[in-house]
């Protein structure tokens, strides 16, 4: 995809292929007001799952799967990225309208949702070269705005009491990440890594709490409105759970220091001379909207996300050499792993 207005209207060729008649048959008999032929074409993105975008004369959709192959337990599930989208509907929360669901594995091989095309702008570079400077520090206040709101929602009230586990988060978090790293000995073991594992569990901060939380909050997993500085859509809540805001925020305010060639991040550039709110400011805004005082042990926050998202990126290096990966951006990412576990040993090492 690439930016600007209706930039989310770019796809490309089908790099991971289904059986597209099937698809077309199964939406006629599922999808309200559906009505073929249906034109197939694949996202730029969805390096953990796939996304196409479905043309018919009448009405764009988007159609997201599992990617094929062997996969760890509780990754790529596309279902539970449709039970929150749908819970969040009412909410001030912004997300696509999702039409159905699919569970039946045998209709193209695996597990899919369709939901609604959101059109608007996607920006995969944090600094927003494409939007003219005056109007930049409005654009990160509206993604400012939305992470609050979504850790404001009463996650109770719109049925997802049971979404994850309440309470205890990076002690879990932290936990799984470890195991899921461990485990995957084909990806191979680091000396950050391993570090960043025996430390993190010891330095988790006093206190606790519980939201709603997305757990992979970018520039590049929402779509603007095509004209204004307004967040229209959050997409991509396969990590989303219940666990702790403030990790959360955290790892969306890690684009800060986020080198840009590995994620959409200002790593070496002065926010500020872009027209962008610095850090501090950012942080407050953020406080402001959830009645914070302020946020203590920040530099635990950013540890455990760097630790998280290398865990992540060591998954997608085994699924590269496993020859499963379903993006053409998974090479890049394989190889970007030591890169983010060095930045989460240096914020552990700020923390001693």
């Amino acid at each position: 995809m690439s930016t600007g207005a209706n930039a989310n209207l770019g796809a490309g060729e089908v790099r991971s292929a289904f059986d597209q008649a099937a698809l077309a048959r199964w939406m006629a008999d599922h999808v309200d007001g559906f009505s073929g032929p249906l034109e197939i074409s694949q996202f730029k993105g969805g390096q953990s799952n796939p996304t196409y975008r479905l043309d018919t004369p009448g009405r764009r959709y988007v159609m997201r799967k599992r990617p094929p192959g062997p996969l760890l337990k509780g990754a790529h599930d596309v279902l539970r990225e449709a039970r929150v989208m749908s819970a969040l509907g009412p909410t001030p929360v912004p997300v696509p309208h999702v039409f159905a669901t699919c569970e039946d594995d045998s209709v193209i091989g695996t597990a899919f949702v369709v939901m609604e095309m959101v059109e608007g702008r996607i920006f995969w570079d944090a600094a927003l070269p494409e939007v003219p400077r005056a109007e930049r520090a409005a654009h990160f206040d509206a993604m400012n705005a939305t992470i609050a709101a979504l850790h404001s929602v009463d996650h109770e009230a719109v049925g997802l009491g049971d979404y994850g586990k309440p309470g205890n988060y990076f002690a879990r978090q932290i936990g799984r990440w470890s195991k899921q790293y461990l485990a995957d000995e084909l990806a191979g073991r680091d000396p950050d890594m391993d570090a960043l594992v025996g430390w993190l569990p010891t330095a988790i901060p006093a206190g606790d709490e519980t939201s709603l939380v997305h757990g992979d909050f970018r520039c590049d997993n929402m779509i603007f409105h095509p004209e204004r500085p307004e967040v229209v859509a959050v997409l991509d809540w396969e990590l989303s759970t219940l666990g702790h805001p403030l990790a959360d925020f955290a790892y969306h305010a890690m684009m800060y220091s986020m080198p840009p060639d590995i994620v959409a991040g200002l790593g070496g550039a002065d926010p500020v001379a872009l027209g962008l709110p610095g850090e501090r400011d950012y942080v407050d805004a953020y406080c402001r909207r959830t009645t914070r005082s302020g946020i203590d042990n920040w530099d635990f926050y950013i540890a455990f996300n760097y630790f998280r998202l290398a865990a992540i990126f060591h998954g997608i290096k085994g699924r590269v050499l496993r020859g499963n990966a379903s993006s053409a951006s998974a090479q890049e990412r394989a190889k970007a792993f030591p890169r983010l576990a060095r930045l989460a040993r240096e914020a552990m090492t700020r923390c001693a």
